[in-house]
This record gives C-alpha cells, sequence and structure tokens, in this order.
C-alpha cells in the first residue's frame, strides 16, 4: 500500500514509473516509510528526509545494527544524534530542502513532502532489491542507499556518530 501523503500513495519516484518500479517495498520497509513521515510531522519538517528514513530504521530493524563495526556504543550515540534532531544539530535544517545533488529538484517532490534526496534513497533501495534478484526491497537495501549519498543527511548523521558511510555500504553488500 505504501505511505500516503496528501492524499497519494508513495509509489517510487513520486509517481514518476522509474526502472525499479515493479520492486515493491517489504512490509516492515513500508512501515519505515509510514513511521518516517509521522517522525517529519511531528517535528515539524515540511518533508521526510534521509536522517528521519535511518531514524525510524534503526529502530524497526534491529538486524542491521550488526552493519555497525563501532559496536552498541556506537548504534547509541548514532541513535543519541537522532533522537536529538529537534533540539540539536537538526534545528539548522528546519524549515530548509534536503537536496544533497543525487537527483534533479523536482516540484512535484514539495508537494508529496519527500525531500529528493529520500526520493533518491527509497528508490536507490528498490535499485538494491532489483541487483540481488529481490522482489521487495528490504531494510538494509535502504541502508545501504542511505550511505551511498555522501551529501545526504543521513550520511551527515553517521559521519557525526563515528560511522564511515562506505564502510557501512560494504558491509550491508554494497548498492549499485
Amino acid at each position: 500500500m505504501g505511505d500516503v501523503q496528501n492524499g497519494r500513495p508513495y509509489s517510487g519516484s513520486l509517481g514518476r514509473l522509474g526502472p525499479d518500479s515493479d520492486v515493491r517495498l517489504s512490509v516492515m520497509l513500508e512501515s519505515v516509510v509510514s513511521g518516517a513521515r509521522r517522525r517529519a510531522v511531528r517535528d515539524g519538517d515540511s518533508q521526510v528526509d534521509t536522517a528521519h528514513l535511518l531514524h525510524t530504521l534503526l529502530e524497526s530493524d534491529p538486524d542491521l545494527l550488526a552493519a555497525f563495526d563501532g559496536g552498541p556504543s556506537q548504534v547509541a550515540r548514532l541513535l543519541g544524534y537522532l533522537v536529538q534532531r529537534s533540539i540539536g544539530y537538526g534545528l539548522r535544517w528546519h524549515g530548509s530542502v534536503e537536496d544533497s545533488g543525487a537527483v534533479p529538484t523536482v516540484r512535484d517532490a514539495f508537494t508529496l513532502g519527500w525531500s529528493p534526496a529520500a526520493a533518491q534513497a527509497m528508490d536507490a533501495a528498490r535499485g538494491c532489491a532489483r541487483a540481488r534478484g529481490a522482489d521487495c526491497a528490504e531494510g538494509a537495501d535502504l541502508l545501504a542507499a542511505l550511505a551511498a549519498d555522501r551529501e545526504s543527511r543521513a550520511v551527515e548523521v553517521l559521519r557525526w556518530a563515528g560511522v564511515d558511510p562506505e564502510r557501512l555500504s560494504a558491509r550491508l553488500g554494497g548498492c549499485p
């Protein structure tokens, strides 16, 4: 079913059918999308960004925590940064559009409530699933996609917490 914003479901490429449109989201990943949307609304943000996706993904899929080579303290530090978003470092992001340059900014992204970088991460997760021959994108696909966009907010948070995004991506098997 996907997440619904403004009465329209998230359907990959924010309504534009891309090459990975036949790859669905797993039930868990659909839940992550819905949770990230709720988190953005609760934080008073106008768009779901990659940090919202990262935060909700880590809370939703405990199996992904093993991908972090810094152990429990690194994961705790990462979650600590994400929790403090609305009162700490994330305040400088408030009211701004996350556009890492990964894809051209598209007006429809603003209408539907997704930052261009978050929309690209969702499509890249589908591409990761397709590359491994799966019908559904899973949490590891999204985490690999988030780690691959070196200019995204998610990668900024990963770096602040001492996570090397390239190593994390490699541990997850990368993402084309």
